[in-house]
């Protein structure tokens, strides 16, 4: 009897599920200048709000943001249709998610590099890092690999040669300090500061906690030849789309560079 008591309930609940995802599956505007563009915070959400508020009336494009707070759900989204494209993800990042997911993803313009750093609340130099120390790095495949590339560089430990920014964990040959290498979602290494000895952070993760990667980083990945630019990304077939190459001329335009440049003071770098 108290099962049946709660079928109402239930039955409600099952209804609103359902409207909710008929609301998101709606998202996106059949208007050919209207955009959907899911993006991280911190940077590229301001960088979308800036050309919404003084270029983007200009030409002629309509520009719907929305965030998010993670690498996974702004593809998964893009693969549901609730948005017409994203920005926040290098190449590697979105072809790797893609063979992962089934997602037939194309970039359609370079925007900006966010150098990794190393970054502490415990030690204050690389020096100062002992054995045993515990370092936090980001789980998904590419940035991983370049997180433990940034150690190997700084002599932290040591990689099987040729393995690049693909490596992983189990590709490590040598480790002098007993480093214990802890892998999170990109998301949660800035709150892993608290537990870690130090943690490899995305630079759009460090500002999101006011962290100056140029300034707080015990050391910090180089721009120089970086091949991971953030981009803006859409379903292949949709990179000719009229609102998509209206953005993506917006997204390189010497306002936006200056604005970057302004805003971020070298913690976020135009890549055009």
């Amino acid at each position: 009897m108290r099962s049946l008591k709660r079928l109402p309930g239930i039955i409600l609940g099952v209804l609103l599920l359902s409207l909710l995802a008929a609301c998101g599956s709606n998202a996106t505007s059949s208007d050919p200048n209207t955009l959907t563009v899911g993006a991280s915070v911190t940077p590229h959400a301001e960088i979308l709000k800036y050309i919404k508020d003084n270029l983007a009336e200009k030409e002629g494009l309509k520009l719907n943001i929305v965030t998010f707070n993670d690498y996974v759900q702004p593809n998964m989204a893009l693969k549901e249709g609730s948005l017409n494209a994203n920005f926040f993800q290098h190449v590697p990042y979105m072809e790797d998610f893609g063979k992962q997911h089934g997602i037939d993803m194309v970039a359609v313009t370079k925007v900006l590099i966010e150098p990794l750093g190393l970054y502490s609340k415990k030690v204050k130099s690389l020096d100062a890092i002992g054995n045993g120390a515990t370092i936090a790095i980001p789980n998904d495949v590419t940035n991983g690999g370049r997180a433990l590339q940034l150690l190997a560089e700084n002599k932290l430990i040591g990689l099987k040669p040729g393995v690049g920014t693909s490596a992983t964990v189990r590709d490590i040959v040598s480790n002098p300090k007993n480093i214990k290498i802890t892998e999170l979602e990109a998301a949660q290494l800035p709150r892993s500061l608290e537990d870690t000895t130090a943690s490899i952070i995305n630079g759009n993760y460090a500002m999101t906690i006011n962290l100056k990667p140029n300034k707080d980083a015990l050391i910090l990945e180089s721009a120089t030849n970086n091949p991971y630019a953030n981009v803006l990304t859409v379903l292949k077939g949709h990179e000719n789309d009229p609102a998509v190459k209206k953005l993506a001329k917006l997204l390189n335009t010497p306002e936006v560079k200056k604005f970057i440049l302004d805003k971020y003071e070298g913690a976020v770098i135009p890549a055009f």
